[in-house]
């Protein structure tokens, strides 16, 4: 998935935090909402601004920057 399409950095829209494109939610935010336990379908329904793709694009920003952390050695 070429998350490129759905996230934007942008400073002037929460302090320059990686948000889902069109909107002020955070990678951040969707990251939190998941590992505390909502579901993909949850958190559609509390914001309908998201969809299936936004929320893979938000693990895929993640995990490519994860990706390309330095080892510490």
């Amino acid at each position: 998935m070429d998350y490129r399409s759905y996230i934007t950095i942008n400073p002037e829209i929460r302090f320059g935090k990686p948000c889902v494109m069109g909107t002020r939610i955070s990678v951040y935010d969707v990251l939190s909402w998941l590992a505390s336990g909502m579901s993909v379908e949850d958190i559609i329904e509390d914001y309908p601004e998201l969809s299936i793709e936004k929320i893979r694009a938000c693990l895929s920003f993640a995990a490519d920057k994860e990706h390309k952390l330095k080892i510490a050695s």
